[in-house]
């Protein structure tokens, strides 16, 4: 295995380095060596705090929503906080949602599928909205992009959307999002146990903000979040604004 990855791998380099202008138009990657443009950091979100969160909401709208709303509707607000983009900006969120439940009838029965029938789900705003905006209804907006969901879908299944539903640039106002935490890497026993600690590494491949949520060593609970979604000078004040909720 590890001669074949050998083979196979080839290092990719411009990532350590920086995009460059020499003339006009003329773009081009200058293979510094910087490394890449988001740190890292880990957060975990307590079961009491999320259910503080949806507490908060349902208080509000008299509706429930989902761990996944909640927690990523904090993330949302804090990093629209602490990147402090122009009024008029868009700050954007994008994540996969599953279309399991809408494929009843094409796909083989859930006893007999094992696979992943996904959709892109994108939300944007301005950045005064977002930073300005009550928690609950930052929750709310991750509701209405899930409630669309099967509009979306449905219509992209008949031809349309000739336009990507989740066209956005990948710039730094947009922030992606996926949910490791249920997907039973955690379980996985080779002979000698579970492991302790499941986490992505992908230092090759920091070149988009991104949000991964992973499931905490036992025994705790709740939510562990693998954040890289700011840069440097920002990461101080988005700590700080996940320390209110966390």
């Amino acid at each position: 295995m590890r001669q074949g990855f050998a083979r196979a791998l080839v290092p990719y380099y411009p990532v350590a380095g920086r995009i460059a202008e020499p003339s006009p138009g003329d773009l081009v990657v200058d293979c510094t060596g910087e490394g890449v443009c988001f740190v890292t950091q880990v957060v975990e979100i307590s079961p009491e705090s999320i259910l503080r969160i949806k507490d908060e909401f349902k208080a509000a709208t008299g509706e429930t929503c989902s761990t996944f709303d909640a927690v990523t509707a904090v993330v949302f607000k804090c990093r629209a906080l602490a990147v402090d983009l122009p009024d008029a900006a868009e700050v954007r969120l994008g994540f996969a949602a599953s279309t399991r439940h809408l494929l009843q009838g094409v796909l083989p029965s859930v006893d007999g599928y094992y696979g992943n029938c996904v959709y892109p789900v994108g939300i944007t705003r301005s950045s005064k909205t977002i930073r300005e905006a009550a928690l609950p209804e930052v929750v709310g907006v991750m509701r209405e992009a899930k409630e669309a969901l099967k509009v979306r879908f449905t219509d992209w299944m008949h031809g349309g959307a000739k336009d990507d539903h989740y066209n956005v640039p990948l710039d730094y106002g947009t922030v992606t999002v996926s949910d490791w935490s249920r997907v039973g890497f955690n379980e996985v026993d080779y002979g000698f146990g579970e492991p302790g600690y499941v986490f992505t590494l992908n230092d090759d491949v920091n070149i988009v903000a991104s949000v991964i949520y992973l499931k905490p060593p036992a025994p705790k609970r709740g939510i562990r979040l693998m954040l890289r979604c700011v840069e440097e000078p920002h990461a101080a004040v988005f700590a700080d604004e996940l320390a209110k909720y966390a």
